[in-house]
């Protein structure tokens, strides 16, 4: 019996990465996986962001570890907690009183789906308004209020029900690198004859991750900021995937200059794979009365434990520079790549989340599926699965992060080579 027969006959037909990446892992560390036959793979996926920091890394292994050894409180719903205290306190010194920013902290339930949910809820709330503004190829999430303001038609179909109160605007780019796509949007809300209401709030990924690697604008998302500011608008900016360091910044909108009235975190806010999920929320906007929002794993005692161990990344900016050091390498070789002869593609991204667009959809799939083969994993993004998105560790080192570049430019080669081979034959045949 095949090791993943277990898995096919019983689990849901749901399932979807484990369909291109069809081996049983048994463990992990740093940024390399084991399956069960001791094969080793680089992992350029990183739990699609949760794993910023690699797979068990040591520093935040100790402290759960010691954390569970002493019996510290795994489960306290929003009761009081040490574990909760020490990570507000080294949240607020090492993130957020360094970056000017004074927010007040809600912890949602543990997923990011929870975090935009309790985000659209409070907007809603304070402003009296119902409707919200998300953005094409947007993401955020698989309930009803985040499938609301999720551009992909896939997804949202999966709802089974009518997803309203929400208006999808073009992203920066969607029409063009010339065209300004906030000129539509103050249109609209000059216009009173353009159907568009005066949004509760704007939602939006400085960079839209699964929706294929596209990168907002600093100047975009200044006047993204100067406009829902002058409309009283709440900017609720998600960065649940490219933030806690993916980007470069800790938060994706740093290099912009701006200061979002909520922000939404989590796959890596934990640090270690647990699950938890952060509502930043203006002060003056945390309106919320006492229970009006809960959730069960509000109070996740082992996720704070780790959370706050990971802070130790940030007390200075060397890490910071590593990342945006190693995003230049990824960058450079992306760049190189896409001018191999017989391709038509282009490459986006910043920091260590970027990618590779190929015009013809069908080649990222296939160099996923050659990367795999030569052990390493890589996921594909995009609505038509366009775009080769890597995700490494943000802790990989330079040479594991060459080596997956390599491997990416040998598989690249290969699906190239091997679709002008099947070219010519179908020409000669013809």
């Amino acid at each position: 019996m095949s090791p993943t027969t277990i898995f096919e006959t019983h689990e849901s037909e749901v399932r979807g990465y484990c369909r291109n990446f069809p081996t049983v892992f048994n463990s992990a560390k740093g940024a390399w996986m084991t399956d069960l036959d001791g094969n080793r793979y680089l992992d350029f996926l990183s739990g699609a962001g949760v794993l910023n920091y690699g797979h068990n890394p040591d520093r935040i292994k100790q402290a759960l570890l010691g954390y569970l050894m002493r019996d510290g409180i795994t489960h306290t719903l929003d009761m009081y907690s040490e574990a909760k205290r020490r990570f507000i306190e080294q949240f607020i010194e090492v993130i957020l009183a360094p970056r000017g920013l004074d927010y007040k902290l809600q912890f949602p339930g543990p997923t990011g789906t929870n975090a935009v949910e309790a985000a659209l809820k409070l907007a809603r709330k304070v402003t009296g308004r119902q409707h919200v503004v998300s953005f094409t190829n947007g993401f955020h999430g698989m309930t009803l209020g985040a499938l609301a303001v999720t551009g992909n038609g896939f997804k949202r179909a999966g709802a089974g029900v009518p997803l309203t109160h929400t208006t999808s605007l073009p992203f920066d780019g969607y029409l063009g690198q010339d065209v300004d796509t906030l000129d539509y949007f103050e249109a609209m809300l000059a216009d009173g004859g353009s159907g568009l209401e005066l949004p509760a709030a704007v939602i939006l990924e400085t960079v839209q991750a699964e929706g294929g690697v596209n990168v907002a604008s600093s100047a975009w998302l200044r006047r993204l900021r100067e406009i829902t500011q002058r409309h009283d608008i709440v900017l609720i900016v998600d960065d649940i995937q490219v933030g806690c360091g993916r980007t470069g910044s800790f938060f994706s909108f740093e290099q912009a200059g701006i200061k979002p009235d909520i922000v939404t975190l989590s796959k890596s806010l934990s640090g270690y794979g647990l699950p938890m999920a952060l509502v930043l929320i203006r002060p003056d906007l945390d309106q919320w009365a006492p229970g009006e929002h809960n959730g069960t794993f509000r109070g996740h005692c082992p996720a704070f434990v780790t959370a706050t161990a990971a802070l130790s990344f940030w007390q200075t900016d060397q890490f910071e520079q590593s990342v945006r050091a190693k995003g230049k390498l990824v960058e450079k070789r992306l760049t190189q790549m896409i001018d191999i002869p017989g391709l038509a593609a282009k490459n986006r991204g910043i920091g260590l989340i970027q990618g590779i667009e190929f015009a013809d959809a069908s080649l990222a799939g296939r160099v996923s599926a050659a990367c795999f083969e030569r052990g390493v994993i890589i996921e594909t993004a995009g609505i038509d699965d366009q775009v080769l998105k890597l995700l490494p560790s943000l802790t990989i080192r330079e040479d594991e992060l060459t080596h997956g570049l390599d491997v990416i430019e040998e598989s690249l080669r290969h699906v190239i080579g091997a679709q002008s081979k099947t070219k010519q034959k179908t020409q000669v045949a013809a």
